[in-house]
Parts: structure tokens; sequence; C-alpha cells
């Protein structure tokens, strides 16, 4: 507004200064912007101000039809990121989706443990194939299923739970069958239906009376140990004991599945629960203690 009131009282003086010869003066004006008045001369009879208002009107004319032409231009741009958007989210949905489909084509069998590992285990669980597992073998295949599931190759979505539901899975069916005691217990409840570590289990799959002498036999050495010298010598003599009954045990009780003796089977995966706890009792052992908690 300064401005243009500075402007004004320009023209004003140069109008002043032409004297009586208003006409002639204004056929030598200049405008701010340095032309004449859009081709006003001395015959047309305007007047300096009229030219002025004029000149501005036309500026300001102009101005708004530039700021009315950019106007579309923000709305085209809002439009192209907005599909630019969509198209994004469209590629992901469909990246999505092929890799959910990657992973329930190259997805193991769940149907039980030992279908997960057909590479390792192919006749499935004993007798058409042995209790032991080469364990080196089972590990190696474990790892390229898990490199297959892992969550953390998924993005959020579908295939991401999925995943996370076949690696747990995975890493159960593992943890089991690497564990002769914990896929004997699998075995027979999976198979068989014989729970022995339910709560009532101790009264239904009892030790038999051998064994029992053997583990009270344990226990009453671990008391009379002390704390002296000797005492973690003989720990590690008993610990040594303990590993070849179990050795032992494993061994008989693979056999009794080969055979499909499940009973005998039975019996040996008790005894192998006790020597299991035993072994647990004596790596726990510590200097001045008398007694071992045994879990059956």
């Amino acid at each position: 507004m300064g401005s243009a009131f500075r402007s004004g009282r320009q023209l004003l003086r140069q109008l002043s200064s032409a004297g009586s010869a208003p006409h002639r003066a204004a056929s030598t004006l200049r405008t701010p912007f340095g032309s004449s008045f859009y081709g006003l001369s001395e015959n047309n009879g305007a007047c300096v101000l009229c030219w002025y208002r004029f000149d501005r009107s036309a500026a300001g004319s102009q101005s708004r039809q530039l700021r009315q032409q950019q106007v579309p231009r923000r709305f085209a741009s809002t439009s192209s990121a907005s599909s630019s958007n969509s198209n994004s989210k469209e590629s992901n949905n469909s990246n999505n989706s092929k890799e959910e489909e990657q992973l329930m084509t190259a997805a193991p069998d769940v149907t039980n443990y030992y279908t997960i590992f057909p590479k390792t285990i192919p006749a499935g669980p004993p007798p058409a194939s042995p209790f032991e597992i080469p364990l080196p073998q089972l590990r190696r295949e474990f790892l390229t299923l898990q490199s297959l599931a892992h969550p953390d190759k998924y993005p959020p979505g579908p295939a991401k739970d999925r995943a996370e539901a076949l690696s747990a899975r995975i890493n159960e069916a593992y943890r089991t069958l690497a564990d002769p005691l914990l896929r004997a217990q699998y075995l027979l409840a999976q198979w068989h239906g014989i729970d022995v570590t339910a709560e009532d289990g101790a009264a239904k799959h009892a030790l038999d009376p051998e064994t029992l002498m053997v583990v009270m036999e344990v226990q009453e050495t671990i008391e009379e140990v002390g704390s002296g010298p000797e005492a973690e010598a003989t720990i590690a003599t008993l610990k040594e004991e303990n590993q070849a009954r179990i050795a032992e045990t494993v061994r008989a009780m693979g056999e009794a599945f080969d055979r499909g003796d499940v009973e005998a089977a039975r019996k040996e995966c008790v005894k192998l629960r006790f020597w299991y706890s035993v072994g647990e009792g004596l790596r726990e052992w510590e200097p001045g203690h008398t007694e071992i908690r045994l879990v059956h």
C-alpha cells in the first residue's frame, strides 16, 4: 500500500511541473513499470490519476489470473500422490500374496513331528523306522526349514502370522525328536495314548522295584558324601555311572519301540525319567548338600 501512494505522489509532482500543458505532459509521462499508460496520448483527454488507477486495476487483474491458474496444479499434484499411494498399497498386497503362496508351497507336512522331517525320517515313527534318529542330519533339515519359515523374512500380515506358527511347530518338533526321553514320551502319547507325564503318572506308571533300589542307593551315597575334599570326586563318579545307566536304558527302550513292544517301551521310558532326574540333581549338587530332588 505504501509503495502505491509513493508512485501516485510522483505522478502528481510530474503533473504539477507540466504547468498549463497537461495533455502535452501526459504524452511523455511514464508508468512505474517503465512504459506508457497503455497507449494513452495527449489527444485522449485522460488525466494522470485516471491513468494510474487504470494501470493498478490491470496489474491486480493479472495477479488474480495467475493465482487462479496455479490452483488446478495443486489439485493435480494431490491427485497424483493419491494415485501413487494406491499403487504402492496394491504392490504391497501383491507381494504379501506371493510370499504367503511361497510359504504354503514349501511348508512341510505338519501332521505330526515325524512328517515335518521327511528327509531324515522318511518312513515315519517306529516300528516303520528305527527309534534312533541321526541327529546331525536332523539338525541340517531343521535349519533348512527354519530358514524358510523364519518370521523376520515376512512383512506384517497373514504370511508373517503363518510363518510364526509354522516356525514354532518346527522348533517344538525338533526339540522333541532330538531328545530320547521327549521322543519316547511323544511316541507313547501320540500313537498309543499313554501319558507318563500325567499328574497321576506315579501311580499308573510306578517304577519297578529293582530300579527303585538303585535310585535309593544313589540318594544314600549323596547323603554320606558331606562336604569334604573327596565329595566332588564321589559326585563325579556318580555322574559317570548315571550316564551309563541312561545310555543302557535308551538302548533297551529303542529296541522295544523297534519291535513294537509298547509295554516294554513304557517301562523303560519311566525308568529313563528317573535317571534323567538323578542326573539333574547331580549337576545341581554343591558341597554341603546332602540330598537331591527327584522329579518323576
